[in-house]
């Protein structure tokens, strides 16, 4: 018999209070930051929170994943074993990791998920993984349907993670050392500074700008709300909401809504696929993805290519487009709405526009509206007849937000039975089969009147408990009498033992087994599968892109074969450096594709090779590699490499 394979909605945590929030919301899994060593430092967590969310987490069969996906120093691997041993202790289900240097250490029996930041993109990453001991690979977002179907074809035995909603970078995960570079702030540690938001100029070989004050390499944000079926049937069995910086109202909207994009297919196609926890949800509001932060939305890749996936104007969030402005005065102006579905506009509401002048985005607050038209607090410059207004912040709907706003119940039948020396209470977990009894010695007191209703709707008052009574039968022999205080406190007493149940037999994901690659495996890889390297490198000038930072991962990659080792880009800055790696390509988005020069849409000739230059008159050259239709973003001069491995100790 075929069994179902549980698809996961894994939702991001900022902290304790989001982690139970998406979980509400319908994750079936979450992912936070530790104390230490998160690619988003400003999102850590203690020990205890993190205990406190898997308390909460587990009697829905929810997972908690900890997020340790920066590279390590060797002083400071001690201190990390050290804290994987409490983040098992506290009942952590997985690690998402990005050092190798944790696959050779003597941890608990913690399952390991290779972080995006690995860029796992090629059937030899997932070997390598599997071989490592990796349980599951997150993937690259770049990679589109037909890539992820052959990867879960070639390596069936590897979960898959995917993400589906929320910011994109515009360089490989892991890969990308602009930030390292420009501010001293390594993304590999957690500490990105958003090189690829920041606004530049785009000028050729002869110092012409061809494209002034642009952010060029900025991107929307990803939604695959309407590829969510498409991707598990490519073999993805986890769907990844990013955001762990993000607020909680973004965390409910969000998750809530790729929870009903979700709940339809697994009931539609309930013999291929379930869910991967349990409980069933209410929500008091309608999810609208457009109403949370969003740059724009792009699939992103996942249909080979996307047309739009930058957004140069801006890298603020413009929200849901709600129409166009109309009978613009210097104080105020209607909108020609969008469609009947926008909501209207309330006093707080935040509108943005292109001002169509300086081309920057201008932000203004709804002060009132009267008679179909919007006064605004200030002056709308730049506003004129026809420009796309949005909303990026909705009042009423973020109120709403701010309310208790799901629930999640797991749902019980409870039979209250009647036996010889007093009564006994059974409940099942209609979802699992999970079932206890508890037994209660009293004496049998016949009641003068009818005690069935009284009986269910104590047994039904199960309050903040993570369960709903669905059914409850009484079975005793003629009309009893008990108090309702005794059965309050029997209640009581049968939620304590299914939970008790529950956590002694929850189990969590093992460790995967490591195994042997063939000999040599690793002697002619190169950094995300080039096969050969780009134009104008070599194929060991790019191994500073394994991100070996300790001697641990270093011995790691030489037993798999790798050659041309390098130390990290943190420790030991290359001579000839690719700052970024990007399926984003500035020439095809501004129509001058090399490789389609008939729709290049005419204008003067660039000559190459063009540059980025940033406001202080940094140019970082441009290599355009069309046969893998990838840009990269190159250091702005060579530099000089210095001799030794100069691994810090902090």
């Amino acid at each position: 018999m075929h069994t179902p394979r549980p698809i996961e909605l894994l939702a991001p945590a900022r902290d304790l209070r989001t982690g139970r929030e998406a979980i509400l919301h319908g994750a079936d899994a979450v992912y936070i930051g530790g104390p230490s060593h998160s690619a988003r430092s400003a999102a850590g967590n203690s020990i205890d929170e993190i205990a406190a969310l898997c308390e909460f987490a587990h009697p829905y069969y929810a997972r908690v994943y900890v997020t340790v996906n920066t590279i390590l120093y060797d002083g400071e691997l001690a201190a990390v074993r050290e804290m994987i041993e409490q983040l098992w202790q506290a009942g952590v289900d997985a690690l998402i990791v990005q050092d190798t240097a944790l696959t050779e250490m003597s941890l608990p029996p913690i399952a390991l998920h290779a972080s995006t930041q690995m860029d796992n993109r090629t059937t030899e990453d997932l070997l390598q993984r599997s071989a490592e001991g990796f349980t599951r690979t997150v993937l690259a977002r770049e990679l589109s349907l037909d890539q992820i179907r052959r990867l879960h074809r070639d390596v069936p035995s590897m979960d898959l993670e995917a993400f589906v909603h929320g910011a994109l970078c515009v360089g490989y995960s892991g890969r990308c050392y602009a930030s390292q570079y420009k501010f001293g702030r390594s993304a590999n540690r957690g500490c990105c500074a958003q090189f690829c938001r920041l606004a530049f100029d785009l000028t050729d070989s002869e110092g012409r700008v061809l494209v002034r004050d642009k952010h060029l390499l900025s991107l929307r944000d990803m939604c695959r709300l309407h590829d969510v079926e498409a991707l598990i049937d490519a073999g993805v069995s986890s769907l990844k909401i990013e955001g762990r910086l993000k607020d909680v109202s973004y965390v409910k909207n969000v998750t809530a809504a790729y929870r009903r994009a979700l709940d339809e297919i697994l009931q539609r196609r309930s013999d291929e696929y379930c869910r991967a926890s349990a409980g069933r949800h209410e929500f008091t509001f309608s999810p609208d993805v457009n109403k949370s932060f969003n740059r724009g939305f792009t699939e992103y890749f996942l249909h080979e290519k996307s047309v739009e996936v930058h957004e140069m104007n801006t890298p603020k969030s413009k929200g849901e487009w709600v129409g166009n402005a109309k009978e613009c005065t210097a104080r105020t102006f209607g909108i020609d709405y969008a469609d009947a579905d926008v909501s209207p506009l309330v006093p707080g509401d935040g509108l943005c526009y292109m001002d169509g002048r300086s081309g920057k985005l201008v932000g203004l607050r709804v002060n009132r509206i009267e008679g179909g038209r919007v006064y605004p607090a200030g002056s709308p410059t730049g506003l004129s007849e026809g420009t796309p207004l949005y909303r990026n912040h909705d009042q009423a709907f973020l109120r709403a937000l701010e309310k208790s706003t799901a629930t999640r119940r797991i749902p019980l039948c409870i039979t209250f039975r009647e036996t010889e020396d007093g009564y006994a209470l059974h409940a099942t977990e209609i979802e699992t089969g999970l079932q206890v009894t508890t037994p209660h010695r009293m004496p049998h007191e016949a009641a003068q009147r009818p005690q069935a209703d009284n009986v269910r709707l104590q047994l039904a008052k199960l309050g903040d408990t993570p369960f709903v009574a669905e059914r409850v039968e009484v079975q005793t022999c003629g009309e009893r009498f008990i108090p309702s205080s005794v059965l309050g406190s029997m209640r009581r007493g049968l939620i304590e033992a299914l939970l008790s149940e529950k956590a002694a037999r929850y189990k969590r994901e093992r460790p995967g087994p490591h195994h042997r690659l063939p000999d040599g495996f690793g002697t002619h890889r190169v950094p995300g599968g080039a096969g050969s390297p780009a134009a104008g490198s070599v194929a060991e000038d790019l191994h500073y892109q394994y991100n070996i930072a300790n001697k641990l991962a270093a011995s790691h990659y030489e037993a798999l074969g790798f050659g041309f080792l390098r130390p990290a880009f943190e420790l030991q800055q290359p001579r000839r450096a690719i700052l970024m790696t990007c399926r984003h390509c500035i020439r095809r988005a501004l129509g001058h594709c090399l490789r389609e020069q008939g729709k290049s849409g005419g204008g003067a000739e660039w000559r190459a090779p063009l540059y980025l230059r940033t406001t202080d008159g940094e140019r970082f050259p441009l290599t355009f590699d069309c046969a893998r239709c990838e840009m990269l973003v190159g250091m702005p001069e060579p530099q000089e490499i210095t001799a030794g491995w100069p691994i810090p100790n902090s």
